[in-house]
């Protein structure tokens, strides 16, 4: 088996992995940095954000205002301190996004365009047309490019985090191309593998975020914070889940029901189209379950209307929206509303860090929406998520690279030994013959099923206490996964069985936070119990894995400036 050593290890070629990278190198040029991804960084689910990155630019805003709409946007589970410095901090990196080449759109004077985002009190949120996440990710991917002290390993499947008397000293993964185990050691590690989606039938995910480095963080001992909440997307196409950006509400489009009616009206009328993700996705479904949802080949679903815009201003504005609805929902806005409906699309929760990346075990870090530092509480606003991976990529890479110059190395003997365990596990488990026995795909699909039906939009203690359970008892059958191929060589069978049990760790903490979490707040709506506690639950859940189903705890929300109130719009 080859043992790789760097000195800082990156888990994950997306936007925070490749700012982590970035930082790293710039904080000394004498560390050696691996980043490691299962996909070639270009395929990062990065490239899938459409609508934009959020940052004070402009005199008719403050660093306050967007500090408050994103503490008010979280209900107030956000740490306020992590958001403060966060507001600071994201101007200086959006700019440097631009000195390094991404094209923000402009108005004809040469400002950098803004437009409006959902919960947002004013125009900050900074776009690419509608296209941003791919001209992030190829700007910080062909900035990368100039460092030689960044080495890339393309489609490696990380297995496992080794664990050395008590801290993070590398990894292990399987090459695709070859099927060989490597182990690639370090000072300090990484992680920043996005986020969980895939766990739900229906998602804005791609097939790629199976939440890898939640469960590889939980495996090793770190604590999870918030899995509870869930963010669903008011706009995917039924059928696909595809996103349909929120800057289309942003640029002015409506939502309209089966009769006709701008709905919202009863639900945000303060900002209509322009609410919270998670109030508009429970307006969509509250519409759906008292009759008027139009009826299509996929469920119910709602009309986004765009119309009014005009061909123009589409095709300048939202041209990504317009070749999206063609292709996949056979219609174009310019002429025709766009179908939509709720679907998944963003973990609040994660592994939970420090404001630079730190977790509870020696070594290791993470970085982006696998992470949680305490920014988003219990509902992300739109267009911050882009701009955290950068400023939290950026502070972690900082920081593991400060951390990696002082640690000592690790001896290559017990690492070996612990890489050679992962080996043995993964061939035992996966890759000899089965008699009997169940495919991956086959518990996939009922454990996504599983986590829609229970733990979905609506949650109740008796569906959170049924999701429970069947997710254990899809544990057990995982026990008996069989696979077709036993191969080594691009064994995509021993990948989709590898990420089966990843999110399985994940379905399992999202399901029992949901369940220990007694109140209404943000993405996480209990029918039994429809108002906020601020009393007992004005704190982050920590999941802690244990022998039996993980250990849930509290830790209490940071406060600075501004005390909890009522959540309206």
């Amino acid at each position: 088996m080859d043992v790789i050593k760097h000195d800082v290890v990156i888990v994950g070629g997306g936007a925070a992995g490749l700012r982590a990278a970035i930082a790293a190198v710039e904080t000394s040029d004498q560390l050696s940095v691996a980043l490691v991804s299962k996909v070639y960084p270009m395929r990062s689910h990065t490239v899938s954000a459409e609508g934009g990155a959020a940052a004070v630019l402009r005199d008719d805003d403050s660093l306050q205002s967007h500090a408050y709409d994103t503490i008010k946007g979280s209900d107030y589970v956000a740490d306020q301190d992590v958001v403060e410095s966060f507001v600071a901090q994201a101007p200086e990196e959006l700019i440097q996004l631009e000195h390094w080449g991404c094209p923000w759109s402009r108005e004809p004077d040469g400002q950098v365009s803004v437009r409006a985002f959902g919960g947002m009190s004013a125009k900050r949120t900074l776009f690419a047309a509608d296209k941003t996440g791919f001209h992030m990710l190829h700007t910080l991917f062909q900035t990368s490019l100039k460092y030689t002290g960044i080495m890339r390993y393309d489609e490696q499947f990380v297995t496992s985090l080794l664990i050395e008397d008590g801290r993070c000293v590398g990894l292990t993964a399987i090459d695709a191309v070859t099927g060989e185990m490597r182990a690639i050691t370090a000072n300090t590690v990484i992680l920043a593998t996005g986020g969980a989606g895939r766990v739900f039938p229906f998602t804005t995910n791609a097939m790629i975020c199976t939440g890898d480095g939640m469960a590889l963080a939980y495996r090793a001992g770190a604590s999870l914070a918030d899995m509870e909440f869930v963010q669903y997307h008011p706009t995917g196409l039924p059928g696909t889940g595809i996103l349909i950006t929120e800057a289309s509400r942003g640029e002015g489009g409506y939502l309209y029901n089966k009769d006709g009616e701008r709905f919202l009206e009863r639900y945000v009328p303060g900002k209509m189209e322009l609410g919270p993700r998670d109030l508009l996705s429970r307006a969509i479904i509250s519409e759906f379950e008292a009759g008027r949802g139009i009826e299509g080949p996929y469920g119910q679903y709602v009309n986004l209307d765009l119309r009014h815009l005009g061909e123009a201003k589409i095709d300048a504005k939202l041209p990504f929206v317009r070749e999206l609805a063609r292709n996949y929902a056979g219609v174009d806005p310019v002429h025709e509303p766009i179908p939509v409906r709720p679907v998944v699309h963003y973990y609040m929760g994660g592994v939970h860090t420090e404001a630079d990346g730190k977790t509870s075990i020696p070594g290791l870090y993470a970085a982006g929406e696998c992470a949680n530092e305490g920014l988003n509480g219990a509902n992300r606003l739109g267009s911050n998520s882009l701009t955290e991976c950068l400023v939290f990529g950026h502070l972690a890479g900082n920081a593991a690279a400060r951390n990696a110059l002082e640690a000592t190395p690790v001896p290559a003997n017990p690492l070996s030994a612990l890489a050679a365990d992962e080996e043995r596990r993964i061939t035992e488990t996966y890759l000899r013959d089965r008699e009997g026995g169940e495919r991956p795909a086959a518990i996939r699909d009922v454990l996504q099923h599983t986590m829609e039906n229970g733990c979905g939009v609506f949650r109740t203690r008796e569906s959170l206490k049924k999701t429970c359970e069947e997710v254990e008892a899809l544990r057990e059958r995982y026990k008996n996964v069989r696979l077709d191929d036993h191969g080594r060589v691009f064994n995509t069978d021993l990948f989709a069985a590898l990420e089966l049990g990843f999110m399985i760790d994940v379905a399992e903490m999202t399901s029992y936070a949901a369940l220990t979490r007694e109140e209404s707040r943000g993405a996480h709506s209990r029918r039994d119990f429809p108002t906020r506690d601020d009393t007992k639950y004005l704190a982050h859940s920590l999941a802690y894995r244990t022998d039996g189903p993980p250990r849930i705890e509290y830790l209490p929300v940071r406060i600075t400036s501004w005390e909890p109130e009522e959540r309206k719009y």
